[in-house]
């Protein structure tokens, strides 16, 4: 957590409750708020929260997968026209941020700071995210979905620095100028899996839901590998659906997707990362 100029319990900054995780999430019983404002300075100008590991497990080598899922409520809004650095590791080579371009309002995916994926970012919708990180080949890739859906691949593995200590994946944000505006994020789901990867949202790492919630480093839950394809989504509305619609913002197809297809009026099912990913717009 970041060095504060005026002092607040830790309660002010972190908080565990049962609201602040991600429903579909069987795993845990709670899930984390993280607040930042002009009380959690870091380096005169910036302001933070995180969490990061205490661990003798090596989180650095191999295949691993980093899970975790995020949100935010109605108030306490992030501010769109401030950076914010999310879940990331020291050197930045994979991570979440928002209020930067070329979508200042979308949760994006950078690699060494480079945009290669994004995602509107809308209050009380929960994003699930895992990087594929494969330390061996230096490599990075991104698998993601909304709510209770199963996780897809968005992004194909590229070439990255991966690198880590195994204690300095910041389970948090930074926000890069500091403002009194107050803002909570919603953090759960959080492990660390070797591959082949779990996607189903709430298996987690424990078959039961632990009496406290804890992030279990390089286990290995039993996989359920998503399919090797499905049939590309259909790009527009029907007068007469035939099945469940997607609401704005759902998920409408991809690689490994199951879910509804067809987009609830006047939305349409968009390329946003294909043919891995497809969205309601």
């Amino acid at each position: 957590m970041g060095t504060t100029d005026s002092y607040q319990p830790t309660s002010h900054y972190l908080a565990l409750d049962p609201a602040y995780k991600n429903p579909a999430d069987t795993a845990e019983v709670h899930g984390l708020r993280v607040t930042i404002d002009s009380t959690a300075t870091w380096n005169s100008n910036m302001e933070r929260t995180e969490l990061i590991p205490q661990t003798t497990q090596n989180l650095g080598e191999g295949n691993l997968f980093y899970h975790f899922s995020l949100s935010h409520p109605a108030t306490n809004l992030p501010d769109s026209t401030l950076e914010h650095q999310i879940l990331f590791f020291e050197s930045h080579f994979t991570e979440l941020k928002y209020g930067v371009g070329p979508n200042p309002t979308d949760l994006e995916w950078h690699v060494s700071s480079q945009p290669k994926w994004s995602t509107p970012f809308v209050p009380g919708q929960w994003y699930n995210f895992a990087y594929d990180i494969d330390f061996s080949a230096g490599t990075v890739g991104l698998w993601a979905s909304n709510g209770s859906d199963p996780l897809v691949k968005v992004a194909q593995n590229i070439p990255a620095s991966t690198s880590t200590n195994s204690e300095d994946f910041h389970v948090g944000v930074l926000r890069i100028v500091n403002t009194p505006q107050p803002e909570d994020w919603y953090i759960s789901g959080v492990y660390i899996e070797n591959g082949p990867i779990t996607t189903t949202i709430g298996s987690g790492s424990a078959p039961a839901p632990p009496s406290s919630p804890s992030s279990t480093p390089t286990s290995t839950p039993t996989s359920v590998p998503p399919p090797t394809s499905v049939p590309p989504p259909s790009t527009s509305t029907s007068s007469t659906p035939a099945g469940p619609l997607q609401s704005q913002w759902g998920q409408c197809g991809g690689t490994g997707y199951s879910g509804p297809t067809t987009c609830a009026s006047p939305f349409t099912c968009k390329a946003v990362s294909p043919p891995y990913y497809y969205q309601c717009q």
